[in-house]
């Protein structure tokens, strides 16, 4: 069986539970947090963390997603989300956010490394990509700190709130992996 909780020195990601809910609800329902965020709407409707979650235990429970939860050790409570889609046989995508208090303290960097070490040593993936709006560069810097490489950009790609934003490409191989952890 595939261990879904993963450990860091500063962290556990470990699947979501319903008690999350009010943290989900805290940090999601940020507008800076939902602007860079395609899937998290704002204001957040009022049962949405709830539903998120339910949602996501029965994927990770079918293997279909593996969306985690980031605690700080010692403590239990939810400061950000990080999620890995299998989309294919050749590959994931994965997306994070971190409640705004958590940022800029290498939370997500050190996430992000633990879930690429899952994807490609646990579920032998042999590629998992990631993307952010250009208007968040943060996002872009988290993902080349935990090895990704920027693969492109797709001009006016998405709407946000009615807004064309661009989409900043970036990626990792297995082979790019094992060659940083050889």
């Amino acid at each position: 069986m595939i261990n879904t909780v993963l450990e860091t020195e500063r962290l556990i990601l470990r699947p979501l539970q319903a008690d999350d809910a009010p943290a989900i609800t805290l940090y999601a329902g940020d507008r800076r947090i939902a602007a860079g965020k395609l899937s998290i709407p704002h204001p957040l409707p009022q049962d949405w963390a709830r539903r998120y979650i339910d949602y996501h235990r029965q994927a990770i429970a079918a293997r279909e997603d593996y969306c985690l939860a980031l605690t700080r050790r010692p403590d239990p409570q939810l400061i950000g989300i990080i999620n890995l889609y299998p989309q294919t046989a050749n590959g994931a995508q994965v997306g994070f956010w971190t409640g705004l208090p958590f940022w800029g303290q290498g939370y997500m960097s050190e996430a992000l490394r633990a879930v690429l070490r899952f994807a490609f040593q646990d579920l032998a993936l042999p590629r998992v990509h990631a993307s952010h709006f250009r208007s968040n560069p943060a996002s872009g810097r988290v993902m080349q700190k935990a090895g990704m490489r920027r693969e492109g950009c797709l001009r006016q790609h998405l709407l946000k709130d009615g807004v064309p934003q661009d989409l900043v490409c970036h990626g990792m191989l297995r082979a790019d992996y094992e060659a940083n952890h050889a």
